[in-house]
C-alpha cells in the first residue's frame, strides 16, 4: 500500500535501515489501522480518532 516511506525512516534513525524494516512497519501500521477501524465502528462512529489506536 505504501504508507511507510523508507527515506522518512532514515530521518528518524542514524543507522542503516533494511527493506525488511519498512515492510514490517507497513504490516504493523495496517494492523493498527484495522483495529482502530473496528473500535470506531463498535462505538458507532465513522471516524477513527487517535484514541482508537
Amino acid at each position: 500500500m505504501g504508507l511507510i516511506v523508507k527515506s522518512n525512516i532514515r530521518e528518524v534513525v542514524e543507522l542503516q535501515v533494511s527493506d525488511e524494516v519498512s515492510d514490517a512497519l507497513e504490516k504493523k501500521v495496517e494492523e493498527m489501522l484495522k483495529k482502530a477501524e473496528e473500535r470506531a465502528k463498535a462505538n458507532g462512529r465513522r471516524t477513527i480518532f487517535s484514541r482508537d489506536l
